[in-house]
């Protein structure tokens, strides 16, 4: 079954993603694009106990909010704006570099650290090792950006427009939970993939490739050698205006390992 973008209000959309995430396979939390399947919702990090019964309904992707609360699961590194530091902070067995240790008597192994896709809270930042961690935790992956891109299609783009109840988040005082901008949609079904919180993408380019749209303002603030393997977001943030779209890329001067960026992300299997 295909995509269908000709339909026109938020709840047909959303009803045609659910629709074809069931015949595709795809868990709830998630829309299908093709042969993959893409979390509704930029990706929030949380602290579960590794051996609760929440992180196999993380794993499935049929956790929900309200699963999460009522476990005692911890929302960590929440975005509220551009100054670090994000609370709560992250544990000290989650790295900046991603490189992890287990929880004692966790099984299998775990930090106990999770991404999660549900709609209605503030978005996480993560440096882009962590990310890609807190995704592999829970049985997925950061999206390519060639993925991202697909996705994204059909997300309207407000630019410098945003008037904060139907259009992307680009012109903001701060970040929306997730979901919440019902008209921020793309024609797959994912939410929020323009503004709100620029997402990683798996995709490192060598320093000084690439560096954003004609008239990005700038390029990070922490000089690395040239050559050097950068991250990459795309989408924009909240704070974009018109450098916010679905073809909006942003290569960091900030090494993979830092995380003083406001930047979220995305996981998708």
């Amino acid at each position: 079954m295909r995509a269908l973008p000709w339909l026109i209000t938020t709840g047909c959309v959303a009803m045609a993603s659910v629709a074809l995430a069931a015949q595709t396979g795809c868990p709830p939390d998630s829309v299908a694009v093709g042969p993959i399947c893409v979390d509704k919702y930029e990706a929030s990090i949380w602290q579960v106990s590794p051996n609760s019964s929440l992180v196999k309904k993380i794993q499935r992707g049929k956790v929900t909010l309200a699963d999460l609360t009522a476990g005692g699961a911890i929302q960590l590194s929440t975005i509220t704006g551009f100054s670090p530091p994000r609370l709560p902070l992250f544990p000290a067995n989650f790295p900046p570099d991603g490189r992890w240790t287990p929880v004692p008597g966790s099984d299998p192994a775990s930090p106990g650290v999770y991404a999660v896709s549900v709609a209605g809270v503030l978005p996480s930042n993560a440096t882009w090792y962590r990310a890609a961690q807190a995704c592999a935790l829970s049985g997925r992956r950061l999206l390519t950006s060639e993925e991202w891109q697909r996705a994204a299609t059909g997300t309207p783009e407000p630019g410098n427009a945003d008037d904060g109840i139907a259009t992307c988040a680009t012109m903001s005082a701060g970040p929306v939970r997730t979901g919440s901008r019902a008209s921020c949609v793309s024609a797959w079904g994912a939410f929020d993939m323009v503004g709100n919180a620029p997402e990683w993408v798996a995709d490192r380019v060598p320093f000084g490739s690439l560096c954003g749209p004609p008239g990005w303002p700038g390029c990070g603030t922490t000089p690395v050698l040239p050559g050097t393997p950068v991250p990459v977001s795309v989408g924009g943030g909240w704070w974009g205006g018109q450098f916010a779209s679905v073809l909006s890329f942003y290569s960091t001067t900030d090494p993979a390992d830092t995380g003083d960026q406001p930047f979220g992300f995305r996981c998708g299997r």
